[in-house]
């Protein structure tokens, strides 16, 4: 068990010195905007409007909520697992640097999981669900638009030099789980008080 553990470490790595290695100074800017997180305050302002519009201020706040929610439960689990799991970020592991780690953002002790990555997926879900709940419009934009953010907010992790493309995953795979189960306790509530 130890073998596979040391392998997956190993390939993991090298994926991500992969993907880290085709930054260019073109886009080296595109992934510094996308990992920080004050610039998407504005993003926030904007869906919490609309989700009040097209829902209801009541309804629209009960999703609000249910979004926070599950901003809140990713970065403390994050936080949490990143204390007991004490895996070194990228940029502070010396074989990934002698191996040409390219650095944009540095920080931070540990990295496991992404905290950015349950984040922006966490949301993307949440809200996507609430928009659904509008039964007169499919909001498909809506759902390219999120997801298509909530990529680039995770992959920018990587590009940074912060994150492990392993750390993204399980962090996509717990914002999309934490968004899911927040928007089922949502939509619980607005059933039994708004509907």
């Amino acid at each position: 068990m130890n073998n596979f553990w040391k392998t997956l470490e190993v390939s993991d790595k090298l994926a991500t010195l992969e993907i880290n290695s085709w930054h260019s100074v073109l886009t080296d800017p595109i992934w510094t905007f996308f990992s920080d997180i004050p610039v998407w305050f504005p993003l926030y302002a904007v869906i919490i409007i609309f989700l009040c519009l097209r829902l209801g201020w009541k309804k629209g706040l009960v999703i609000v909520g249910a979004a926070l929610l599950t901003f809140a439960f990713c970065d403390l689990t994050s936080n949490l697992v990143k204390t007991l799991t004490a895996r070194p970020r990228p940029c502070n592991d010396m074989w990934m640097l002698m191996n040409g780690l390219h650095i944009l953002e540095d920080g931070g002790t540990y990295g496991f999981f992404s905290a950015h990555a349950a984040n922006a997926f966490g949301i993307a879900t949440c809200t996507w669900l609430g928009f659904r709940m509008d039964t007169k419009r499919k909001y498909r934009w809506y759902a390219a638009g999120m997801f298509f953010w909530a990529f680039m907010v995770s992959a920018s992790r990587i590009f940074v030099g912060k994150h492990y493309l392993g750390d993204v995953i399980v962090g996509i795979c717990v914002g999309i789980l934490a968004g899911w189960i927040f928007y089922r306790i949502a939509r619980i509530v607005i059933k039994r008080f708004f509907e």
